[in-house]
């Protein structure tokens, strides 16, 4: 039986036990990126959360009984107007935008679906694309006219607000507070100002797909649609874990609800709703006005990527993070002390029982790195630190450093390392091989280690 977890849940505003559908496929669903621009530092902070808790549930109930969905948003406004003005088409926009945001985030320490998903087994990590969902989100907003729940006017089918009786119920706000927002987008055809796009037509040079419902012209999902959609081909009808950012609450994840549950007729789309705090940088809301708007590509350039994770960690998910270059430096001190402490060490003890307790409160990551600061025991130290997602580049922060100054795109040899720790899992030793002699050629030279980590230096 797993050890008790206990999480903060956003729809009932209480911690409580958490207790999954089916411990042996815990699901759990994350708001992930909108791919039209380089990612920005408050992006990251759901990633990083998310994916320790992602990693605490496989520790808790085992590897491949945790099923995680990060899905990515590739039709979208801002990726028409983008794409129109980089002269581009959306798709490739879109493929560009996400594979740089891969790029961090492997530096970052986020599991990837290669990193976790076994040839010959079913995916444990799934990450979809919401162009590739268009057919689940047309059956979801036929069922949804077709319960009364939604309509068709002037070529659009919107959710009909009023039909839910307690609509609002995951964000609380109050119903005329609710319509003063609503009312940012009046257009005459909606029957409420309430009422939420699910399908709309496209204009000339945006994607378009057949339209729902008998409507002619061809149209678009609306924004909201989309993560229901996913979620349910993925995860089902009812699912564990929803978790995102806190700006999402409402309207995304309070629309979610209401198309998910009205479709399917279930009281709850999922048990339990997570949500992380807003970032500041130096104090002040981060704004390109204020000259403070910092991408995780120009942060990353500075600071290797275990210092960026730390100093996100240093405080507690929920609460509101104040980033500043003395958090940084303190992370990077951390990060050394803990690569000299472990230094070659062999595999990871068992994880610390205090700091897995820490952990399964809410995820409290500053409890959590005071007991790792309190380790001196080398493979307790490692034990706790690979839980949290540390040390899994075998070096320090100044060596990594030290690598960034010899001029090789780090972002690129992880990049090629996980394809290449893909291919062996799948065995395609042809491909591995490849893969290894792309990175000789870059000057680069890989041991492979027997906890199952790669290594690598660079030839000076």
């Amino acid at each position: 039986m797993a050890p008790l977890l206990r999480l903060y849940n956003t729809l009932t505003r209480a911690k409580e036990p958490f207790a999954p559908i089916d411990a042996g496929n815990v699901r759990m669903y994350a708001c992930g990126p909108t791919v039209y621009d380089a990612a920005h530092i408050g992006n990251g902070r759901p990633i990083i959360v998310f994916d320790l808790l992602f990693r605490l549930l496989r520790h808790l109930y085992g590897e491949g009984a945790v099923t995680y969905v990060r899905n990515v948003t590739d039709v979208d406004d801002k990726i028409n107007a983008r794409a129109a003005e980089r002269g581009i088409s959306i798709r490739a926009l879109t493929d560009e935008t996400l594979a740089a945001f891969h790029a961090d985030l492997r530096r970052l320490g986020v599991l990837m679906p290669e990193d976790v998903n076994r040839a010959g087994q079913r995916p444990v990590f799934i990450e979809p694309r919401a162009t590739e969902h268009i057919r689940e989100m047309a059956m979801m907003i036929e069922r949804l006219v077709a319960a009364g729940h939604a309509y068709v006017a002037e070529e659009h089918v919107l959710f009909d607000v009023p039909s839910m009786p307690d609509y609002g119920a995951l964000s609380k706000r109050p119903l005329d507070e609710m319509e003063a927002g609503a009312r940012v987008d009046v257009a005459p055809y909606k029957r409420s100002p309430l009422d939420f796009v699910l399908w709309k037509p496209s204009k000339p040079n945006e994607p378009a797909w057949p339209s729902p419902c008998g409507i002619a012209a061809p149209g678009r999902p609306g924004w909201h649609i989309e993560c229901s959609a996913m979620s349910w081909k993925h995860l089902g009808e009812t699912f564990d874990i929803h978790a995102g950012g806190i700006d999402l609450v409402f309207p995304h994840h309070e629309n979610e609800v209401a198309q998910s549950r009205c479709c399917f007729g279930t009281p709850v789309m999922a048990n339990v709703w997570l949500h992380n705090g807003f970032l500041q940088v130096e104090g002040d809301k981060m704004s390109k006005s204020l000259g403070n708007f910092v991408t995780l590509r120009e942060v990353l350039a500075d600071w290797p990527g275990e210092v960026v994770r730390l100093a996100m960690l240093r405080t507690h998910y929920r609460q509101p993070i104040d980033w500043t270059l003395r958090a940084l430096e303190e992370a990077s001190r951390t990060i050394d002390r803990w690569y000299e402490t472990v230094g070659d060490t062999g595999p990871a003890a068992e994880v610390p029982a205090a700091l897995r307790d820490a952990l399964l409160d809410d995820l409290n990551t500053p409890s959590a790195l005071g007991e790792l600061h309190r380790l001196d025991d080398p493979a307790a130290l490692k034990a706790g630190a690979m839980l949290m997602g540390f040390l899994g580049s075998t070096r320090s922060a100044r060596a990594q450093a030290a690598v960034a100054a010899s001029g090789v795109d780090v972002a690129t040899v992880e990049r090629l390392i996980a394809e290449r720790k893909a291919a062996r899992a799948a065995r395609n030793w042809a491909e591995s091989d490849r893969l290894r002699d792309a990175l000789a050629a870059m000057g680069v030279t890989l041991k492979d280690n027997k906890d199952g980590t790669t290594t690598w230096t660079v030839e000076g």
